[in-house]
C-alpha cells in the first residue's frame, strides 16, 4: 500500500456531493486531508466532462466507479466511453440486483450474466468490471454461499472488490476471502466495524474492532492496487470520519 493508493469512496459523501458546485468542493476538501485519488459513487447526476475537470482540478485520479446494473446492461458502450474520459480502469457494481439473491439458480444466471458483460469490457474496452459484496451473499444455499457460486462460476475476467466490513458482518473471515481472490481483486473497500452495546456499527479505520493490521498484510500479499475508504454512515462529519481513516491507513505504509 502506497500513500498513492488510498483513495475515498465519495459515496461517504453522498450528500455533498449532489450539485456541481458541491462536487467541486468536495473533492476540494477531499485532497487537502491528503487522498489523491476516488471511487466515483453516489453522486450526481453530474456531467462526465465536469466530474474529470473538477477531479483534475482537485489533483485527484478517478480510481474506480459505482454504476448502476441497468446501465452496464444496456448501456456499456457509453459507459466505457466516460471511464475512458476519466482514465478509470475499474468499472464496479455496487451490490447484487435482488433479483438474483434467493438461490443458487439466481447467483449462477448473475454469475454469467456478469462475466459476459466482463469479458466484453475487457476484450473490446480494455477496462474491469469488479463486483461489491454486502453481507447477503454469505447466506448458504445448499451448503453453498453466494459468493462461493460468484467466484467459481464467473469468469476471471469478473473482478471483485470486497467490502471487508461486510465480509466480516456476513459471518467470514476478511483475511480468508482476501486471499481467496488473489489474482481478482485489485480494489477492495475498507471501513471499520465497532459494537454499541450489542449493535454493529460502522467505525472510522482503526476505530472499530477489525484486524487492520492481518488485513493490509494481506492485501499487499495478494496485489491489491487500490485502498478504498468507505464509511456508509458516519456518527460525525463524514469529512473528519475520511481524514481519521486516512491518517490511521498512514500509519500501516
Amino acid at each position: 500500500m502506497l500513500r498513492s493508493s488510498i483513495a475515498a469512496q465519495l459515496y461517504t459523501l453522498r450528500e455533498y456531493t449532489r450539485t456541481p458546485e458541491d462536487l467541486k468542493s468536495t473533492l476540494n476538501r477531499v485532497a487537502e486531508i491528503g487522498y489523491q485519488a476516488v471511487q466515483v459513487s453516489g453522486i450526481g447526476p453530474i456531467a462526465p466532462e465536469l466530474v474529470k475537470q473538477y477531479a483534475d482540478e482537485a489533483g485527484l485520479s478517478i480510481c474506480a466507479t459505482h454504476v448502476s446494473w441497468d446501465r452496464l446492461v444496456n448501456d456499456l458502450d457509453a459507459l466505457a466511453a466516460e471511464h475512458k474520459l476519466w482514465n478509470c480502469k475499474y468499472i464496479g457494481l455496487g451490490g447484487l440486483p435482488e433479483e438474483y439473491r434467493s438461490s443458487q439458480e439466481g447467483y449462477r444466471s448473475f454469475a454469467k450474466l456478469a462475466s459476459s458483460i466482463a469479458v466484453t469490457l475487457k476484450e473490446q474496452h480494455g477496462l474491469q468490471f469488479v463486483y461489491h459484496n454486502h453481507d447477503f451473499e454469505f447466506e448458504r444455499f445448499d451448503g453453498l454461499t453466494g459468493m462461493d457460486i460468484l467466484l467459481a462460476e464467473t469468469d476471471p475476467a469478473v473482478g471483485f472488490e470486497l467490502d471487508l466490513y461486510w465480509v466480516q458482518a456476513g459471518g467470514a473471515s476478511p483475511v480468508e476471502w482476501v486471499r481467496k481472490v488473489q489474482g481478482r481483486m485489485q480494489v477492495v473497500h475498507l471501513k471499520d466495524m465497532a459494537i454499541s452495546g450489542r449493535t454493529q456499527q460502522f467505525a472510522e479505520i482503526g476505530e472499530g474492532n477489525m484486524n487492520y493490521g492481518d488485513i493490509i498484510t494481506a492485501c499487499r500479499d495478494t496485489g491489491v492496487e487500490w485502498y478504498v475508504v468507505e464509511q456508509d454512515v458516519c456518527q460525525r462529519n463524514p469529512f473528519e470520519s475520511l481524514e481519521i481513516s486516512y491518517k490511521y491507513l498512514l500509519g500501516l505504509l
